[in-house]
């Protein structure tokens, strides 16, 4: 592998926008290790482990939430990567339907390889003895990085309609979104949480069509100009400094001033929270954030053409995602371990003594969770394959549909689609999915489920992501492109990149 990654950064085109690489993987990199500090693990009187967060009592580290809280990098990024290889896959002769089974099979058969190896641990912790009821909790905790997936799955799905609307109507799109963050925060502030549920997708939504519009100044396609219907994000210095000054500004006023909480993450007992759902304070953080990005992006990209700082960068978005989904396993198997060592400390936190237990926590947890990412990464990585070794790497042609079989299985495929079209057969199983995700993080973690999960999620998940795997196996009515052959350069890279 080492060497397949050197031999990917020689081949690197000068061309390719590595900054996107680079932020990709410095934000999952600061998601670890936020979560990793703030966790506190202690004893309840009954001498059950039970987990919490430091900013509880520690608020004083709350502002550093301000840093650490990166999601929206991600669906920033996500952005210009979907509107990228969409408009690869379109240029091929490919369907949009296809585009988005191959962008879910990528995101699924990791989250998968989780969700069944935590099943199987519970099921195997209830036949030696294990109550139901302790289960439940170290699987909660495990699973927590699932709710970024239903909401990232959920925007990805929605992708063709909202480039759409970006090519129409451009940086109008993203300000209506936020125009609807902020409807739903005043309902919120005058009622329940619930009132502000559509910014779940819409907070998100706004960040990921930014992304659409750095890709167009990237590769100067779209409209430019002044006036909400450019399609171009603006990258100057002034602009950088601009949001990155009023962001700040907005952020400071409406946390301090205002009646949002400091926490960027959430914290129990808060009568708002700006995480879950997005609010208009999370952000505010977020456009300091893209400030600061445009700021270091030349000074950025300039580091990456040297060669040793560039194979850093491929070799972590090779894995991301399987170290953005192991990370919370990784602290349950320590924990596990000293515990059943009799080894744990429990300091009070915000002595000096949980102080300097951070650092070989830290430290520990990272061997941990290098030997998860080396069991697990091959199921991100493709286990070889070459269209899908690396996120965002022009090699192959993955958005191609194989024909296979013939005879009696083609002419099943042919009747169950006259039966139920393909777009809605993708539509379901990504709702079941999503569904499913979102029912995991909202159940209790006291729920007594007898594989760690939610029976019903479990199954939701299961069977959609069955079908998806299905559809994308199974041959297309219609002739698909064909695949560019090995000695092909393909299509640009900032037409391939992917999150």
């Amino acid at each position: 592998m080492r060497r397949r990654l050197g031999q990917l950064a020689r081949e690197t085109p000068a061309e390719r926008e590595r900054y996107l690489d680079l932020l990709r993987a410095v934000a999952i990199a600061a998601v670890v290790i936020g979560h990793w500090l703030i966790i506190v693990i202690d004893y309840d009187r009954s001498g059950r482990l039970t987990g919490r967060s430091a900013l509880v009592e520690l608020s004083a580290g709350r502002p550093g939430t301000w840093l650490f809280q990166v999601m929206p990098i991600f669906f920033l990024v996500g952005g210009y990567a979907n509107a990228a290889s969409l408009n690869s896959h379109r240029q091929r002769g490919g369907r949009s339907v296809d585009w988005l089974l191959d962008r879910c099979g990528r995101l699924l058969r990791p989250t998968t390889a989780l969700i069944v190896v935590l099943a199987g641990a519970a099921l195997g912790a209830q036949l030696v003895g294990a109550d139901a009821e302790q289960v439940r909790p170290v699987v909660w905790f495990a699973t927590i990085p699932l709710w970024f997936l239903a909401a990232y799955l959920a925007v990805v799905a929605l992708t063709p309609l909202t480039y759409a609307l970006h090519r129409r109507f451009g940086l109008a799109v993203p300000v209506v979104l936020l125009a609807l963050v902020v409807g739903g925060d005043l309902a919120r502030l005058t009622g329940p949480e619930s009132y502000a549920s559509g910014n779940f997708l819409f907070g998100w939504l706004a960040v990921h069509q930014f992304g659409y519009a750095w890709r167009d100044s990237r590769t100067r396609t779209g409209r430019g100009g002044g006036g909400l219907l450019r399609t171009q994000l603006p990258m100057g210095p002034t602009v950088g400094v601009g949001l990155l000054l009023g962001g700040f500004a907005a952020l400071l006023a409406l946390t301090l001033a205002g009646p949002y909480p400091v926490s960027m993450v959430n914290i129990p007992g808060e009568r708002l929270h700006n995480m879950s759902p997005p609010s208009i304070a999370l952000l505010a953080n977020a456009t300091w954030q893209l400030g600061l990005i445009l700021l270091l992006r030349g000074p950025a990209e300039r580091w990456l053409h040297r060669h040793r700082p560039w194979l850093v960068v491929i070799a972590a978005n090779a894995v991301v995602l399987t170290v953005f989904l192991w990370h919370i396993t990784a602290a349950v198997l320590l924990v596990g371990a000293l515990d059943a060592l009799h080894a744990l400390p429990t300091p009070a936190v915000g002595s000096a003594a949980w102080w300097l237990w951070r650092l070989p926590w830290l430290v520990t947890l990272t061997v941990v969770l290098a030997i998860l990412v080396a069991v697990f990464s091959p199921i991100e990585t493709g286990a070889g394959r070459r269209s899908e070794f690396l996120p965002g790497w022009p090699i192959g042609s993955s958005g191609s549909i194989r024909r296979r079989g013939g005879g009696d299985s083609a002419r099943v495929v042919a009747m169950s689609e006259r039966m139920v079209p393909r777009a809605v057969l993708t539509g379901a199983g990504i709702a079941a999915v999503v569904a499913a995700l979102l029912d995991n993080s909202l159940t209790s973690k006291d729920s007594p489920d007898p594989l760690g999960l939610p029976t019903a999620a479990l199954v939701s998940y299961l069977a959609g992501a069955a079908v998806l795997r299905w559809l994308r196996s199974r041959p297309d009515r219609r002739e698909a492109a064909p695949a560019a052959p090995p000695s092909s350069p393909g299509p640009s890279p900032n037409d391939t990149a992917r999150t």
